[in-house]
C-alpha cells in the first residue's frame, strides 16, 4: 500500500477525490491518500496511468458487455481513481466502444489519453477490408476518428501483425499520420518480437516515428513473452500495455475447488484452445491459495504478480470490466504488494521452460567469459 503526500499529489496534479457517492471501496482508498501513479510511455514524455482501462467490454453488441449507463459508472470510477489511459480499437463492439469513449472524455478531451488500434477486418468479404496496409490504416482512422468525435488519437496501435504487408508501409503511413496531427504515439500489438525491432530499426534509420509501446497478453498462466517479447522491450524501452492478466477467468477463483465448468465465453484463450488444462488450473488454485492467505482476491493478486514484473519491462496492465464492482476489485490491486514467499509460490507454480537459445545461453558462460564473469559488472542489468 502506498501513502503520498501533498507534495506527491502536486505532482500528479489530481488529488483522489472522496466523494459521497462513491461505492465504501473507492471511498476508503480516496480517504487513506491511495492515488494512482503515473508512468512514462516507452521513450517519450507522455505521462499514462499505471494500470489503463480496456474499452473492449463497452456496449453489449457481442452480447456479454456492459449497457451505456454502467460502462459509464466503470469509465467515472476509473477517472475518480486518478487514471486517464483509455484503451480501444476500431473493431470492438462493433465500434460500440469507440463511441461510448468518446462521448465519456469529450468534456475534459486533453486530460486523457486515448488510444485505439487498426487491422481487423469490418467487411470480412472485402480483401482490403482489414490488414495493416495504407488503404486500411487511413480508412479504419478516419472511421475511428468520427466514432471518438475528436480529431486526433493519442496512441495509435497496429493491431496485429499482417506478414502480407511490408514494414515500410506501415511505418512510412503511420509516420504520415504523426506528421499530419491525427496521431501523437504509435505502438504495436501481437506481433512477433524480430518483426517489431526491425521495424524500430527501419524507422530510427529513416527518421520515421518509431513504435513506442508493444501491446501483449501477459499473466501468470500466460507467460511465453518473458521469452523474446519483454527482453526486446526493455531493450528498446518500449512501454508494454499487458492484456489478459486474469487468465480468461482461470486466475478468478471461479474454477477453485473443483468448479470445471465451461461454456463460458472466457473458458476459452483468445488462441481459441482451452484455458482450462490442468497446469492453468493448478496455477489458478496457487493464485486463490496466496489470495487467500494475504486477505485479497484472487484478482488482486494476478494483478498484483503482473505488476511484479516491472524488471522484466515497463508494463502497463490493462484492465477490463462489465460492472464497476469488477473495475473497483481490479483497482484494489493497486494496494497490493506481494510478499517474496507469495511470489515464490506462484514463480513455482507458473514457471515456464524458455527455450533455445536461452536455456542454452544460460548453461554456456564458462565457455564465453571462462572464469571472469564474477569480476565485470553490467550496469545495463539493472
Amino acid at each position: 500500500m502506498r501513502r503520498i503526500d501533498p507534495i506527491d499529489l502536486a505532482r500528479v496534479g489530481r488529488a483522489p477525490m472522496v466523494s459521497p457517492t462513491m461505492c465504501p471501496a473507492r471511498r476508503a482508498r480516496a480517504a487513506k491518500g491511495d492515488a494512482m501513479r503515473y508512468k512514462l510511455f516507452g521513450k517519450t514524455g507522455l505521462r499514462v496511468s499505471e494500470l489503463a482501462l480496456g474499452a473492449m467490454t463497452f456496449g453489449e453488441d457481442w452480447g456479454w458487455g456492459a449497457s451505456k449507463d454502467e460502462s459509464r459508472k466503470i469509465f467515472d470510477a476509473y477517472a475518480e481513481a486518478g487514471g486517464n489511459f483509455l484503451d480501444t480499437a476500431n473493431h470492438y463492439t462493433g465500434g460500440t466502444s469507440e463511441r461510448f469513449v468518446g462521448e465519456f472524455v469529450a468534456r475534459e478531451r486533453e486530460r486523457f489519453v486515448v488510444a485505439t488500434k487498426y487491422t481487423l477486418n469490418g467487411r470480412p468479404k472485402d480483401p482490403n477490408g482489414g490488414g495493416n496496409h495504407r488503404k486500411s490504416m487511413v480508412q479504419s482512422l478516419e472511421a475511428s476518428l468520427k466514432r471518438l468525435g475528436t480529431d486526433y488519437v493519442d496512441v495509435y496501435w497496429v493491431h496485429a501483425w499482417d506478414p502480407l504487408t511490408p514494414a515500410e508501409e506501415v511505418l512510412r503511413g503511420l509516420d504520415d499520420l504523426v506528421r499530419a496531427g491525427k496521431v501523437l504515439y504509435v505502438g504495436i500489438s501481437d506481433t512477433p518480437a524480430w518483426a517489431v525491432a526491425r521495424s524500430n530499426a527501419i524507422a530510427e534509420l529513416r527518421g520515421w516515428t518509431a513504435f513506442a509501446g508493444l501491446q501483449i497478453p501477459y499473466s501468470l498462466i500466460e507467460r511465453a513473452p518473458e521469452r523474446d517479447l519483454l527482453p526486446m522491450a526493455k531493450a528498446l524501452d518500449l512501454a508494454v500495455t499487458t492484456w489478459g492478466a486474469l487468465g480468461g477467468g482461470a486466475l478468478t477463483g471461479k474454477y477453485a475447488g473443483g468448479n470445471r465448468g465451461s461454456g463460458h465465453r472466457l473458458s476459452q484463450g483468445a488462441w481459441g484452445d482451452s484455458i482450462l488444462t490442468p497446469k492453468n488450473l493448478a496455477v489458478g488454485d496457487a493464485t486463490v491459495a496466496v489470495a487467500k492467505e494475504l486477505g485479497v482476491t484472487p484478482s488482486q493478486a494476478a494483478l498484483a504478480w503482473v505488476r511484479s514484473r516491472q524488471d522484466k519491462a515497463l508494463i502497463i496492465p490493462i484492465i477490463g470490466a462489465r460492472t464497476v464492482t469488477q473495475l473497483d476489485d481490479n483497482l484494489g490491486a493497486l494496494q497490493v504488494e506481494l510478499p517474496r514467499p507469495a511470489l515464490d509460490r506462484l514463480e513455482e507454480a507458473s514457471r515456464i521452460e524458455l527455450g533455445f537459445p536461452h536455456d542454452f545461453l544460460s548453461n554456456v558462460g564458462g565457455l564465453i567469459y571462462g572464469e571472469t564473469r564474477a569480476l565485470i559488472d553490467d550496469h545495463r542489468s539493472r
